[in-house]
């Protein structure tokens, strides 16, 4: 028995087809939108002509190359920035970063504080988060209604579904649900991921050549972190941090975590643990929190001859190497991002890494196993929570036909309260 599709659930797909693909293409004409979605050239004009009705895309210029080829030149479909806005926040040891994103993808706004995550109480923490989110919103330049979402990334680990921070390294406190928070005090529906979760997301986007299907997003900064991707999909597990891959035990009552167990795959590959080791401190120290600064004067030194820095180095590349080794007995080798400060010293870590892997039964394909780096965690992190919360627009507000805020009197948007991107 054939099922017949409504014409509303129809209109609505074809316009989120056509969304979607002017956001990963940039600036593609209606040709290129045909091939890509294999929707006809007069059911595209259609939408295409509505879209830019209710002021959601924008034909773009030909390119001076374009205007060079023969024939006439193909108008292009852009994005309008001014459509819709969303606001990423991300919180993450004694740092705390937000940014407006205009509907086009690009920061027109944003502010960054260093605070002491691990010492704050919870009024004071949640009172930060709320007041830079507050200082971007009172902005005199940024239109308020056009504002569709706030999405949050945190380190540690996160319910998405209860919308909180179950718990987190950067501090003692627990349990905070940051995005009803938000909610409530802006009326603006808020979301919260896993910050690995979203470099993996905006890796996904950035390159989806490589990362597509199944592949992996390490964090190599204060702590490590993962985001994982299987099938196409992220790997959330039952809340939403299924990759707690720093915290895998790699030496049964080894050294101190910053998590207060013993041996974890961090204790050994954090920044506090390569730090603790090329010092020659006990592996019972208590972690620190090690500057930027401080983890590429000891890469340099650690390059510059054998010695203790290079040994920490290769002790850190040991644990990741045994972990990823376990990892690829799972799952199989798949295309591996490091992101963070220390991924800028991953040659000094990868030779170890590659001798661990290949003694694992994940190892046996270990010279095909590829590695890509970013020294960068913010900007991944940042991307990630905005193609989460525009997406979510593309979909569930523009694509059924309802217009933003910023150009819509007389419209309301629909409860977004319950729901997730």
């Amino acid at each position: 028995m054939s099922v017949g599709i409504r014409h509303d659930d129809l209109r609505r797909r074809n316009r989120a087809m056509v969304l979607s693909a002017v956001r990963r293409a940039g600036q593609p004409s209606r040709t290129e939108i045909a091939a890509t979605t294999g929707l006809s050239h007069s059911t595209i004009s259609a939408i295409s002509a509505d879209l830019i009705h209710e002021g959601i895309l924008a034909e773009s210029k030909p390119s001076e190359t374009a205007s060079l080829k023969r024939g006439r030149p193909q108008v292009g479909l852009a994005l309008n920035p001014e459509a819709a806005a969303v606001v990423t926040v991300v919180l993450s040891l004694n740092f705390l970063s937000v940014a407006v994103i205009d509907y086009a993808g690009q920061v027109i706004a944003e502010e960054q504080r260093r605070l002491d995550t691990l010492t704050m109480p919870r009024d004071e923490l949640i009172g930060e988060c709320t007041a830079i989110v507050r200082r971007r919103l009172e902005d005199p330049d940024l239109d308020v209604a056009s504002v569709a979402r706030i999405a949050m990334g945190i380190q540690g680990i996160t319910d998405s579904h209860a919308r909180a921070m179950l718990w987190s390294p950067i501090t003692p406190l627990t349990d905070i649900p940051f995005a009803d928070i938000l909610e409530h005090e802006f009326g603006i529906p808020a979301t919260m991921e896993n910050d690995c979760n979203m470099m993996a997301v905006a890796l996904q986007w950035r390159d989806p050549d490589r990362y597509r299907d199944n592949f992996i997003a390490i964090l190599l900064s204060h702590g490590i972190g993962m985001g994982l991707v299987l099938k196409g999909e992220l790997f959330t597990g039952t809340h939403s941090s299924g990759g707690e891959f720093g915290h895998m035990i790699h030496r049964p009552g080894g050294a101190l975590c910053r998590c207060g167990r013993r041996g974890c795959v961090e204790a050994y590959a954090g920044n506090y643990a390569i730090w603790r080791s090329a010092m020659k401190m006990s592996e019972d120290a208590e972690p620190v929190d090690v500057g930027d600064a401080d983890m590429r004067a000891l890469a340099t030194k650690a390059r510059e001859k054998d010695g203790p820095e290079r040994e920490a180095y290769r002790r850190a590349g040991e644990a990741l190497g045994f972990g990823l080794g376990s990892l690829f007995a799972l799952i199989d080798p798949a295309p591996v991002a490091m992101v963070g400060v220390s991924a800028a010293a991953f040659d000094l870590i990868e030779p170890a890494l590659r001798e661990a892997i290949a003694q694992t039964a994940g190892g046996q394909h270990s010279k095909s196993i590829s590695f890509d780096t970013e020294p960068n965690e913010l900007p991944l992190i940042r991307e990630g929570c905005a193609m989460r919360a525009l997406s979510f627009v593309d979909q569930e507000i523009f694509a059924p036909g309802v217009q933003a805020r910023a150009g819509a009197a007389g419209k309301k948007w629909p409860d977004q309260s319950s729901r997730i991107a």
